[in-house]
């Protein structure tokens, strides 16, 4: 099965952590499909933002449990990519932030 690039890659994660992450060593966080690759993370931020990509490190992050009334409920589980890119490289959506 082949996923389109444009649906690996859901949103950026703009956080305290990730901005200095992005200021000290050039490195991104995306919020990615649960059964997206390294592979297809590289592939896509590559493809979609027209960048060279040196590393992409994973983490699968557990849904929070949530009350609701009398009721447990449980958000979705959801994964996490850093996305270190080459020197001199860089993606214009997180320089406004």
């Amino acid at each position: 099965m082949t996923i389109d690039m444009y649906d690996v890659i859901r949103v950026p994660r703009i956080t305290e952590k990730g901005a200095r992450l992005k200021e000290k060593n050039n490195v991104l966080t995306f919020e990615v499909r649960t059964d997206a690759n390294k592979l297809q993370v590289r592939k896509a931020i590559e493809g979609i933002f027209k960048v060279k990509v040196v590393d992409v490190t994973t983490v699968r992050s557990a849904g929070k449990k949530k009350r609701m009334g009398q009721r447990l409920g449980r958000r979705s589980d959801w994964k996490k990519a850093y996305v270190t890119l080459k020197p001199g490289e860089k993606i214009d959506i997180f320089e406004g932030a």
